[in-house]
């Protein structure tokens, strides 16, 4: 199974470039029919993972996926499934 990885670590305090990086992620993966994305926020204080899954929920957003995972064994991993 294809999947693309979106590693946030080297843009987490660059609020611009992360909406922008989370955007291109989801338009790749529904552009070019991929099923799974790996959002890697990391651990941290968990303030970016969830602007990842804030950003995840808006309205123009939410339909292009099908669900998302947060990783039961990794705190710092979120995966956005998608049906083609």
């Amino acid at each position: 199974m294809a999947k693309l990885v979106l590693d946030l670590h080297d843009i987490f305090n660059r609020g611009g470039a992360i909406d922008a990086e989370l955007t291109r992620v989801i338009h790749e993966a529904v552009d070019k029919r991929i099923a799974l994305v790996e959002i890697i926020p990391g651990k941290g204080s968990g303030v970016l993972k969830e602007r990842v899954l804030k950003f995840l929920q808006q309205k123009h957003i939410k339909p292009l996926y099908h669900r998302v995972e947060k990783d039961s064994k990794n705190f710092g991993r979120i995966f956005v499934h998608f049906r083609h």
